[in-house]
């Protein structure tokens, strides 16, 4: 009986999350539910809306003034400094090694999609592992980080000229994103959309945002655009730090390595395995269209069933 009432109460909480995020949240609205489907993450919807319930309410809204985090001043002091080191990283090409299939970094199940569209990335932390390739190229950078409590993890990111991110929002509500501008075309036609406002990067000036809300960015200038790009805690309760914990610490499997040296996360490892199996059964589409539909829906459904009980899991410890 009670486990009956504790299903049902989560089912009832996912669809009321789902449904306040696809219809309410925000003033950016979706254009059907075929993009929230494919855009919105609603497997990772019933995670987030227990963040948002005790995300202090100073800081729930899409941008956040940089003045709740004033540790993030010695980062914004150093930009010059940080500047230099990914200048150059990405003299050495290390962004174009980073997106090629042939390496494990191109496995990154947070952020591969965007390779398509010419953005590339280099980490330096992130969720309690620090990387071997950014200790050796960036030192001090990391040193710079290392101290800095609220950061959970931290890389440069790579806009390049006539490149794009399309409307999306980011997987899970455990942190806010901080840019720092670094070397950046200092224009208005690069520019970034967080739920309807844009923002225009300048080099040493920062800025953060909630990305679970919908935001797109668009470099439309001559420069590429390279930025330093954290993770940083979002403040909650208690009580919404203990289930944090829980979830930063799903995320700490999912460590991508930059160079061989790195560590690799459980998540890499499963989808730099699993990866070159989808590209196989994607050929299905132009031979086999149902047999193509099957694999992928039976794929998705079995996904959403592990996530459902691990959220489940979770929730009935309480």
């Amino acid at each position: 009986m009670i486990a009956t009432i504790g299903i049902s109460a989560f089912v009832l909480f996912s669809l009321a999350s789902m449904t306040y995020v696809y219809a309410y949240r925000g003033s950016e609205r979706y254009a059907g539910f075929t993009e929230y489907v494919r855009k919105g993450w609603p497997i990772a919807t019933p995670i987030n809306c227990l963040l948002y319930l005790f995300t202090k309410k100073r800081v729930a809204r899409p941008i956040i003034p940089t003045e709740e985090f004033p540790e993030l001043k010695k980062v914004r002091e150093n930009w010059e400094v940080i500047r230099d080191e990914v200048l150059a990283i990405k003299e050495q090409g290390y962004f174009d090694q980073i997106t090629d299939q042939k390496n494990d970094s191109y496995y990154d199940i947070g952020f591969r999609t965007f390779y398509k569209y010419g953005w590339s990335k280099f980490y330096i932390n992130w969720y309690g592992s620090t990387h071997k390739s950014a200790q050796r190229l960036c030192p001090k950078t990391v040193e710079i980080l290392k101290d800095i409590k609220c950061v959970n993890g931290a890389m440069f990111s790579v806009l390049p000229v006539g490149s794009k991110l399309t409307r999306h929002l980011d997987p899970v509500a455990c942190s806010f994103r901080y840019h720092l501008g670094l070397h950046t075309p200092n224009d208005d036609r690069c520019f970034i959309n967080v739920d309807g406002t844009p923002y225009s990067w300048r080099d040493g000036d920062d800025f953060i945002f909630d990305e679970t809300y919908l935001h797109f960015a668009n470099n439309n200038s001559e420069k590429d655009r390279i930025i330093l790009m954290c993770d940083i805690d979002r403040p909650l309760s208690p009580i919404g730090s203990f289930f944090n914990w829980i979830f930063k610490s799903i995320l700490s499997l999912s460590v991508v390595p930059n160079t061989p040296e790195d560590d690799k996360g459980l998540f890499n490892r499963i989808f730099s395995f699993v990866t070159p199996t989808i590209a196989k059964v994607r050929t299905l589409k132009e031979t086999n269209l149902f047999l193509y539909k099957v694999v992928k829906h039976t794929t998705n459904f079995i996904l959403l069933i592990i996530l459902l009980s691990l959220i489940y899991g979770v929730l009935s410890l309480f």
